[in-house]
């Protein structure tokens, strides 16, 4: 008997399973969630960075989760290669970090694989580890990005934001993503550099606190094509760092001979004479024993006068004693 229930109770619940479930007339029919702006960001560096520039890259990595990690690439391979490890990543856009002597640091932005491209030097850099703020955001979450008014002034800002809106900006419903914004990106526009804050959202009135990194880029060059081609713009107030330090070194050697010129003019302006601003100076000018004997004279002279003002006051304090008839 037992055999046959359970037999009965596995065909109901076949039947069961088998049915359409029943929808209520009110409820909306619930549709699958695209992902249509397949962005993704290949973050890389080249050998020759140092160990804060590690540090802001794994910033970025944390902050963007629509991005492709990938191993450091030779500095003797040629940047186009860059285009060929994103095709095989499925990658659309790169940043690439590039080091120099272990000081200075480059970074590309890159659209894949048609360009354009630019190129910053970054200087001013905290990572998070290092300001440790307040500020704090869930990881995964979508950003929004802040523009200064001076993107719209010139055309070659204009370009660079729309590329980094293209590759900073978290594509909607991506799989790694949260579906909500709690923090802000603001990119300023100042003394010819493009600054870079990220800040938590409080509250909807407009309260931010910053969390981190802070870094500060300084456009070199824009190019047409991806790492390279043509130059479309190029920053004529650029210096590289390393004629920078090289000025510095130059005023460094010259210090000793520009102090040698200092003193060759202030003797040659020097006047002859002077104020006598010390009188006692005149004391060690002409025969020491002919001064000492006018001093001895002086002193005596003035002893003399003294002593006689003396007497003639206490002269005049005697008084007559008043006569009693």
């Amino acid at each position: 008997m037992t055999k046959k229930m359970l037999k009965r109770k596995q065909k109901e619940d076949v039947k069961k399973e088998d049915e359409p479930k029943k929808k209520v007339a009110d409820e909306p029919a619930a549709k699958k969630v695209k992902w249509i702006n397949r962005q993704r960001v290949l973050i890389f560096a080249t050998r020759g960075i140092n160990y804060r520039h590690r540090h802001l890259m794994e910033d970025l990595k944390k902050l963007m989760p629509h991005h492709r990690p990938e191993c450091k690439m030779e500095r003797t391979k040629n940047l186009q290669v860059v285009n060929e490890m994103c095709e095989m990543k499925n990658c659309n856009k790169a940043i690439l970090f590039e080091g120099r002597m272990k000081r200075d640091l480059y970074m590309w932005f890159a659209n894949i694989p048609t360009g354009p491209s630019a190129k910053f030097l970054i200087e001013n850099i905290y990572t998070m580890g290092e300001l440790k703020m307040t500020g704090n955001c869930l990881r995964g979450s979508r950003p929004l990005l802040s523009f200064d008014e001076n993107f719209t002034t010139h055309a070659h800002y204009s370009l660079l934001k729309e590329l980094l809106t293209q590759i900073f900006g978290v594509p909607n419903h991506h799989p790694k993503s949260q579906p909500f914004f709690d923090h802000v990106y603001t990119f300023t526009v100042l003394d010819n550099r493009i600054w870079f804050r990220n800040f938590q959202i409080l509250t909807e009135d407009g309260a931010l606190t910053e969390i981190g990194p802070r870094f500060v880029l300084n456009p070199v060059k824009i190019f047409s094509g991806s790492f390279g081609s043509d130059t479309l713009w190029e920053n004529p107030n650029y210096i590289s760092p390393a004629k920078l330090r090289q000025s510095l070194a130059k005023k460094a050697a010259n210090k000793y001979i520009n102090r040698v010129e200092q003193k060759m003019v202030q003797q040659a302006n020097k006047p002859d004479l002077s104020y006598a601003v010390n009188p006692i100076d005149e004391i060690f000018k002409g025969d020491l024993v002919e001064k000492a004997i006018e001093m001895e004279e002086k002193f005596e002279t003035d002893k003399n006068e003294n002593t006689k003002k003396l007497v003639k006051n206490k002269v005049k304090k005697i008084k007559k004693k008043p006569v009693l008839y």
